[in-house]
């Protein structure tokens, strides 16, 4: 637990004193944030607010990983798991640097055409397919080796699986590994784009991520204290324990990222004095992703970012009713901008999708500990 406090606390500080040094370099090297002119009007009034901000909170979350694997190497040899950085740690921050990296030449190209078009559609959806699959075949072909006192191997766990989970596996979705990395790399561009269309309004999707985040953080702490490669729990024949690869790195990581994005939010809340970009949302989703994958949660995630779903779904329903009818369902999507053309105050919005989203956390939580209850019964 020293671990994860440590990193929350070091990725908190890092992306809160760092953020004021990254909008003044931004201002200075004239990154400001190109707006759509087919937005709301109210919007025009942003342009020129440095974007790119997610490089500060990607950075903070890796800083924040080394410190909390420097308190881990100062705890007593019997309270030490994982002490090294493992495959799992690589799947995840390489899945929020790299996913970062695609918003980054996104952000770039926009910047420096001073044009809300940055990378094209297709460039931008084949980097997401590309970090997925990557990502994705790491995860799944490389086991843990994690032994025991005497040698003995005691996980051979990879971070993802080859089954379809909800709260756990579900042992009779086993779709192979080759079904599984196509299964993530749609994850990833889901949650990547469910990201990216949050980020409408001033710490939206930043409020939101820190809510999903810390889920995350609770759910992996959680079934590291009752993990099946823990001998001292596992001990009890009785008591459920969860196979899942290095939960407590797991945990580290979900609290640095959350740890980091509040520390950004104080600057990112309305007026914002600095965007995210397509840095920080592809980052955020990248890494929500594998969250999903390595927690054996696929499907808990349509739960947990319950807001991202509801966003991405009033686009591809505005989509889908304009070509068909020739009617648009919304004033404007995502639905946050329907419900600015609406009159609703850009606060009030985003407190108020910060209510749904925290609903969605609630339901999920609630679920997998009343899945943790029924199995211990």
């Amino acid at each position: 637990m020293r671990a994860v406090i440590v990193a929350i606390g070091v990725a908190f500080l890092v992306s809160l004193f760092c953020t004021p040094i990254a909008i003044r370099v931004f201002t200075r090297l004239k990154a400001g944030q190109p707006i759509r002119a087919e937005g709301p009007q109210m919007h025009q009034g942003k342009k020129g607010t440095p974007t790119m901000g997610g490089v500060v909170f990607i950075l903070a979350t890796v800083i924040a990983y080394v410190a909390g694997h420097l308190a881990l190497t100062t705890l007593p040899d019997a309270q030490i798991a994982q002490v090294e950085p493992t495959i799992t740690a690589l799947v995840l921050l390489g899945l929020m640097v790299f996913c970062g990296a695609v918003g980054f030449i996104d952000d770039f190209l926009k910047v420096r055409k001073r044009h809300s078009g940055g990378l094209s559609a297709r460039g931008k959806l084949l980097g997401q397919i590309l970090v997925g699959a990557v990502f994705g075949v790491v995860a799944l072909w490389f086991p843990s080796t994690m032994t025991d006192a005497t040698g003995a191997v005691t996980n051979t766990e990879t971070v993802g699986s080859t089954m379809l989970s909800f709260i756990r596996d579900i042992p009779a979705l086993d779709v192979t590994k080759v079904g599984a990395v196509i299964i993530f790399i749609f994850v990833v561009m889901a949650a990547t784009n469910g990201v990216n269309l949050t980020d409408g309004l001033d710490g939206l999707a930043t409020g939101a991520s820190v809510m999903v985040l810390g889920a995350y953080a609770v759910i992996a702490f959680w079934q590291y204290r009752h993990w099946c490669a823990d001998p001292a729990y596992t001990a009890n024949p009785d008591n459920y324990c969860y196979t899942v690869r290095d939960p407590l790195e797991i945990a580290l990581i979900a609290g640095a990222a959350a740890g980091a994005c509040v520390g950004f939010l104080w600057w990112n809340t309305s007026p914002a004095r600095i965007f995210m970009g397509d840095t920080g949302a592809l980052g955020l989703g990248g890494l929500i992703a594998g969250m999903a994958m390595s927690t054996r949660t696929i499907l808990l995630l349509l739960i947990i970012g319950g807001l991202f779903v509801i966003i991405t779904m009033s686009v591809v329903i505005q989509i889908i009713s304009f070509k068909t009818t020739g009617k648009r369902v919304f004033r404007m999507s995502p639905l946050q901008h329907h419900f600015e053309l609406a009159g609703w105050s850009e606060v009030n919005i985003v407190v108020r999708f910060w209510i749904i989203a925290g609903i969605g956390v609630a339901i999920a939580l609630g679920l997998f500990y009343s899945d943790f209850l029924a199995n211990m019964g």
